[in-house]
């Protein structure tokens, strides 16, 4: 499932990335654009605006909360999905992460986080390393609780 998030929804476009999807985010695009771009992608246009969701040839989906935790539990239970890919896409760039070797990012983080954690992960378009930190229970955790 490929998303598209509007201007109002970054919160959600980030947490959908961490979660596996493929969610663009174009914070300075306008409304005809995000339409255009979202049927040209093949992609769930997720919008807070009742106008967008009223465009012809368009799928989307009207998200009726402003809290992101009600956000996520509205698109996993509208689209079905699950966080079994959690953790494999830039927060940031939206691409597919690389695994990397310890020695390849000694540099890039930490030392007590080079001496504590044994699997990393790098961004091959920003270069943002990413390991399962104390932040990544918290954030399972708060995935789990989406299924309820």
């Amino acid at each position: 499932m490929k998303f598209l998030a509007d201007n109002m929804l970054g919160r959600l476009a980030t947490w959908l990335r961490l979660l596996g999807y493929d969610t663009a985010y174009l914070p300075h695009v306008d409304d005809p654009e995000l339409a255009s771009i979202a049927r040209t992608e093949n992609r769930v246009l997720l919008t807070r605006d009742v106008e967008l969701t009223r465009r012809r040839k368009l799928r989307s989906l009207l998200i009726e909360s402003e809290k992101v935790e009600q956000q996520l539990q509205q698109v996993f239970r509208a689209f079905g999905l699950s966080a079994r890919e959690a953790f494999s896409r830039c927060a940031e760039c939206n691409v597919p992460l690389e695994s990397v070797s310890k020695q390849s990012i000694q540099e890039q983080v930490p030392p007590y986080v080079l001496q504590t954690h044994h699997r990393f992960r790098r961004c091959p378009q920003c270069g943002r390393i990413y390991w399962r930190g104390t932040h990544w229970a918290h954030m399972v955790a708060q995935i789990e609780d989406l299924g309820e």
